[in-house]
């Protein structure tokens, strides 16, 4: 199966797909919390279905969506679940190659540290100003368990979206602009002893926190009780508080770059639909 929207309504959205199924093209819904729904394309051909549902998106109340559950027989109401039709698997396999890439490079590198030369590995990694490949490779660095699964699913939570949204080239622009940022302040002000992806998960945090100010009329990318919690969580690591050395000025500069590059972008595209 193949992603080929998200929409904020999932009452419409059946509709529309209920709407699909008697134009040949059949799609599947999910929802990870009732209010935004995933469409996943089935079966049938797929550019058919991109140019149904940009019919759909234009005018979402029309009567042949309403109409559509009738006339296919649903009887499940407006709205079914269909996560169970889609596994971990599938939705990692349907990512992009920048999402898959991170998260499998990041995991290799934890697993060599785990039972290899950990020094050796952090040494060749470790940002150095004179080496321009270790600039960006200290978000691939991850030091415990938590660590990594902790940055590794905001990465994929946060970074699926933005490229839902926006293509993946914002993404591949957050990934570089936030990491590179976030790598030379927290070297700049501190010293060279610092990994994780934490700076750029803070910058798809920042992004998309200013994105969905600058756009109230979408669907928010990321919730205000999650910002609050990922900055109260920033500022607690500048108290020591937890007794954690964190890397405090790469999570700072990073989110303050993942906002200015929101601030930046253009937000005149709206992507209902993007390639990987």
């Amino acid at each position: 199966m193949k992603l080929i929207a998200h929409y904020h309504n999932p009452r419409l959205a059946q509709g529309a797909v209920d709407y699909f199924k008697t134009q040949g093209v059949y799609c599947v819904l999910q929802s990870h919390d009732g209010r935004q729904v995933e469409v996943w394309l089935e079966r049938g051909d797929e550019q058919r279905a991109v140019q149904l549902w940009h019919e759909f998106v234009a005018h979402p109340e029309a009567e042949q969506y309403q109409a559509a559950s009738w006339q296919t027989g649903s009887t499940q109401g407006l709205f079914t679940y269909q996560g169970q039709e889609l596994n971990l698997a599938q939705r990692f396999l349907s990512l992009n190659w920048l999402l898959q890439g991170v998260f499998g490079v990041s995991i290799i590198v934890f697993i060599a540290m785990l039972f290899g030369d950990a020094n050796g590995i952090f040494s060749t990694l470790r940002f150095a100003v004179d080496k321009p490949w270790t600039w960006i490779a200290p978000t691939l660095i991850h030091f415990s368990a938590i660590h990594l699964i902790f940055n590794l699913s905001w990465w994929l939570h946060l970074g699926a979206q933005i490229a839902e949204r926006f293509g993946i080239r914002a993404l591949i622009c957050l990934y570089v602009v936030t990491g590179l940022t976030s790598n030379f302040m927290q070297f700049l002000l501190v010293d060279a002893n610092f990994g994780g992806l934490s700076g750029v998960v803070y910058g798809l945090l920042g992004f998309c926190w200013i994105v969905s100010h600058r756009s109230p009329a979408q669907p928010a990318l990321v919730s205000k009780p999650v910002v609050g919690f990922m900055l109260l969580w920033m500022l607690f690591g500048f108290t020591d508080m937890f007794f954690i050395n964190m890397a405090n000025w790469a999570h700072l500069f990073g989110l303050l770059s993942g906002m200015m590059v929101a601030a930046c972008w253009p937000l005149g595209r709206n992507t209902e639909y993007s390639d990987k």
